[in-house]
């Protein structure tokens, strides 16, 4: 373990990340680990995101941040170059030239225990009990399945995801009879349709995740009334509470790193609309 008195380099960052979310747990196509940047570099600032987009690399850039930790791989596809011309190259370049160094931690830290959802399921006030999908390698696995303290409808289930996580355009949606009590609910951070069939057969009354599709979610709830009710969110807002997890981790093992936590909203939905009302289409 590194001093927490001393300063810290890029490499201390990463042994400490790659204990808390060991890069073997990683699926075979993803791509996570540093990106850019001298391990040997000194880190005294770090920004924490969900994805290292143009607007996080200025904030990082604003801040004097020496390295960003991102949830989602800037190179997750193989590239045979990483020209300024090019969106993704043009980051690397800036990030470069301003001696800024990435790291990112994708699937090993869905995986990871704790790990992104956790970070949702603690957000939500769940108390975690398990996996949801245990992980071949011993490791908990991904989502999770957990309890509130005491049940409640659903309608006000909802409202209460909707509060544990950043607001954004498109918000959160509940699809589920309002009155159903809820209590053991399953929650996956990230896109998460293809466990509706675990959430069911785990018997929970509520399954929480990101970028649920039409017909999986139809077809899920025509399974019957004992299906989970869904809870659907944004894919940046299901991830966004694994920054403070990874923050909390950080302060922890290197003292002498400021960590901040970007509240930047890099959901791609800016706009929400709805049809015009009678008054509004006369005027």
């Amino acid at each position: 373990m590194p001093d927490v008195h001393a300063p810290a380099t890029v490499g201390d960052v990463r042994g400490v990340l790659e204990r808390a979310y060991p890069p073997e747990l990683a699926e075979s196509w993803d791509a996570v680990g540093l990106v850019c940047g001298d391990p040997a570099d000194r880190v005294d600032r770090v920004l924490v995101c969900v994805d290292a987009v143009g607007d996080t690399i200025a904030e990082a850039a604003e801040l004097g941040a020496q390295l960003v930790i991102a949830h989602h791989p800037l190179l997750l596809r193989g590239v045979h170059g990483v020209a300024a011309d090019t969106t993704k190259g043009h980051l690397v370049h800036r990030m470069i030239r301003d001696g800024m160094a990435l790291f990112c931690a994708h699937t090993n830290a869905d995986a990871a225990w704790p790990g992104v959802s956790d970070a949702l399921a603690e957000a939500i006030g769940l108390r975690v009990a398990e996996p949801l999908a245990p992980h071949e390698q011993g490791a908990t696995g991904i989502g999770r399945i957990g309890e509130l303290p005491v049940a409640e409808p659903f309608r006000d289930f909802v409202r209460r995801v909707a509060r544990a996580v950043p607001e954004t355009e498109p918000g959160v949606a509940g699809a589920g009879d309002p009155e159903r009590p809820v209590r053991r609910v399953a929650v996956a951070g990230g896109a998460g349709d293809s466990y509706l069939a675990r959430a069911a057969a785990a018997g929970v009354d509520a399954y929480v995740t990101a970028d649920l599709r039409h017909h999986p979610a139809s077809e899920h709830l025509e399974t019957g009334r004992d299906a989970p009710a869904l809870v659907g969110l944004t894919h940046w807002a299901s991830e966004w509470p694994w920054c403070d997890q990874v923050a909390g981790i950080l302060r922890e093992r290197l003292g002498t790193v400021d960590v901040h936590v970007s509240r930047l909203c890099t959901d791609p939905w800016s706009i929400r609309a709805t049809a015009a009302t009678p008054e509004e289409a006369t005027s």
